[in-house]
């Protein structure tokens, strides 16, 4: 049976899951957003348009906004823009930023290039791992002294054995050896001058998590998120979208299929999987037998090597 036909059976079956453990998960995040804004001078968000930072910043507006009496989410958002983004994100990204009156500064790869701190191996060359350099040029350029991002254990192995409260050096490298203890919710948030922290609130979530949240909360979602028609082609087991940044190669034949994306990046390096799924409830029941991470599953860039996440972690990455 194909992922298809299973997604479909399992619709049907519709079988009850409960969400109660959410309150927990979603308390958590709050203090954690709180404590950022208690502890730190000039934190961001880390804001992309994708589900992990629309769930981080749903969690932002309860911390900080009041339906009855206000209130504004007391940091930026932060955008770290390849120039090769799916246009139907970056316009979502820009359009709950607007609704929700929030500052959002975009910086963009291709700024780096021009001034020479960003240099491709070749034109066709990802962006994504450079991402990195602009990152790091933000940093210094509004002195973030932490940034908050939407990165989950679950999602890869560098990422499992990261804290909370990430310490990040004066090069805004990651020491996975000289990780601080965060033992019953107490975290160490000294810094020295030129270094800062990345938080993640939503570390202990899951896939499933997230999308039972969506669900509970109806929080909107770029459409790619969900079913719809595209031309792939199938390459080292991953479905690769046929776009002007992802051409056919010679012998290759596109096909057309239903699918929809499990994570959202760089559109060199981020592939759909085939799906039948058109709402967050069939998203929910489709990742209940799931086998295989987002990212292993939809990410070409972290298919490099067993290690190529740390490594990037290490030099600065998300």
């Amino acid at each position: 049976m194909n992922a298809v036909a299973e997604a479909t059976v399992l619709t049907q079956a519709q079988p009850h899951l409960s969400n109660a453990h959410l309150d927990a998960l979603e308390e958590e995040a709050i203090f954690i957003l709180r404590e950022v804004a208690a502890a730190f001078e000039r934190p961001t968000l880390l804001f992309s348009g994708g589900k992990d930072s629309l769930v981080l910043l749903k969690c932002a507006e309860k911390a900080f906004v009041d339906s009855t009496r206000g209130g504004h989410i007391p940091y930026p958002l932060l955008m770290i823009d390849t120039g090769h983004n799916f246009p139907e994100v970056t316009a979502f990204r820009d359009y709950r930023a607007k609704q929700l009156g929030a500052n959002l500064i975009v910086r963009n790869v291709e700024d780096s290039m021009k001034r020479g701190t960003v240099r491709l191996a070749h034109p066709d060359e990802p962006r994504n791992v450079h991402q990195s350099v602009t990152l790091l040029e933000a940093i210094e350029e509004f002195r973030f002294d932490a940034l908050i991002g939407g990165a989950r254990r679950d999602e890869e192995k560098a990422r499992a054995k990261e804290r909370i409260f990430s310490h990040r050096d004066a090069f805004g490298q990651w020491q996975p050896k000289a990780q601080r203890p965060e033992l019953w919710n107490l975290f160490n948030t000294r810094l020295q001058p030129g270094e800062h922290f990345r938080v993640f609130p939503i570390s202990n979530w899951t896939e499933l998590d997230v999308w039972q949240y969506i669900e509970r909360e109806q929080i909107e979602l770029p459409s790619l998120y969900y079913a719809h028609q595209r031309s792939v082609v199938e390459r080292k087991g991953l479905l690769v979208p046929v776009t002007e940044l992802t051409p056919l190669k010679a012998g290759e034949t596109a096909v057309d299929k239903t699918v929809r994306f499990r994570t959202l990046g760089d559109i060199t390096c981020t592939c759909p999987v085939e799906s039948p799924a058109a709402n967050p409830a069939e998203v929910v029941l489709e990742t209940l037998t799931a086998d295989v991470s987002e990212r292993g599953a939809t990410r070409m860039d972290d298919k490099t090597s067993d290690a190529s996440m740390e490594k990037r972690k290490k030099e600065g990455y998300f």
